[in-house]
């Protein structure tokens, strides 16, 4: 994943680990939270974002091996790999809980009846 917020989410909510290569922005914020936080991704190693106009003049990001390295980890059969599956799918499953008849559907309903008999006060 290029670690864009939607891409993320949608990842989560599917309980997949991911590959991580952020481009620019808060690519990079969102890749630590999905590496170094949540523990479901595996970084490719990018450090500095691509200047859109300029990508021919910043040469190679990542390298080959880096690439490769990080697909291995990622789909290593040890224990991390094992650990990083299960904590995406339990969140995915907390995901799954926030939609329709879960948290935030039921916090976004409280809100919108508390504005709906405030205006009738009025």
């Amino acid at each position: 994943t290029h670690c864009g917020w939607n891409t993320s989410l949608e990842a989560i909510s599917a309980g997949l680990p991911m590959l991580t290569w952020p481009l620019f922005g808060d690519q990079f914020f969102n890749e630590r939270f999905i590496v170094q936080i949540l523990r479901i991704g595996v970084s490719v190693g990018v450090e500095s974002p691509v200047i859109w106009g300029d990508e021919e003049k910043s040469g190679v990001l990542v390298k080959k091996e880096d690439v490769l390295k990080a697909i291995e980890i990622l789909m290593d059969e040890g224990n991390e790999r094992e650990e990083r599956r299960k904590r995406a799918r339990e969140l995915a499953e907390l995901a799954k809980k926030a939609v329709e008849g879960g948290s935030s559907h039921f916090n976004v309903t409280q809100l919108i009846q508390d504005i709906m008999q405030q205006s009738n006060k009025d």
